[in-house]
């Protein structure tokens, strides 16, 4: 009990360190390089992806390269287009479902204490890493790292329990930069030949 109580109130300061430094971050547009690598750090695959965020829920991710692809949502639908496919997927959006990252760049810290403890470490160049590290065993990732430079978020680290990891390198940050809300509705292209699956449910104004 004595281990709980010295522990609990630097786990919410540091929590609260982070929410801090995502209060401001309204919207957010970063060139990303994402890397997939094998736990021994070798790496599987390379990508070259935009990124665009505008909150609560406007999240833009564009695959530039290897492979092209698409996933927009404007906080009601979310599109998963693949232009080499020419396939595109259309479901309903739900907060709670999505990525851990997601849910930290959009400010949700408060939820995702719930499920992972949160430690602040400062770093020597003036910047600061947030070490996340789940509750519950089960837990799709073994440990997650935010990466802060200059008060912005410049990397993010996810180690899954199998030992793969996922890092993003954000480059190019621009913050609160004014992006249209068009920004995050996807244009179906009128192409005769694309497939369009429709998952919406009635009740929220898809027409499947």
């Amino acid at each position: 009990m004595l281990l709980t109580l010295s522990v609990m109130p630097s786990q919410a300061q540091d929590s609260e360190k982070l929410q801090t430094l995502l209060a401001d971050l309204q919207t957010f547009r970063a060139d990303v390089r994402q890397l997939v690598m094998e736990s021994s750090g070798s790496i599987l695959e390379e990508s070259h992806i935009l990124f665009m965020l505008q909150r609560p829920d406007g999240f833009y991710w564009e695959t530039l390269e290897p492979f092209p692809e698409l996933i927009v949502t404007d906080g009601q639908w979310l599109w998963n287009y693949q232009p080499d496919l020419l396939q595109l997927t259309i479901d309903d959006w739900d907060s709670d479902q999505s990525e851990l990252a997601a849910q930290l760049l959009s400010g949700r810290v408060d939820e995702v204490a719930e499920q992972y403890s949160i430690n602040a470490v400062p770093i020597a160049d003036g910047g600061m890493e947030f070490v996340l590290q789940p509750l519950d065993p089960a837990s799709l990732y073994q440990q997650v790292t935010l990466y802060f430079e200059g008060g912005e978020p410049e990397s993010i680290l996810l180690v899954n329990t199998n030992g793969q990891r996922t890092f993003w390198e954000f480059n190019n940050r621009q913050v609160n930069l004014a992006l249209a809300p068009q920004q995050f509705v996807f244009q179906t292209p009128d192409d005769e030949m694309l497939e369009v699956i429709d998952n919406r449910s009635t009740d929220s104004g898809g027409n499947p």
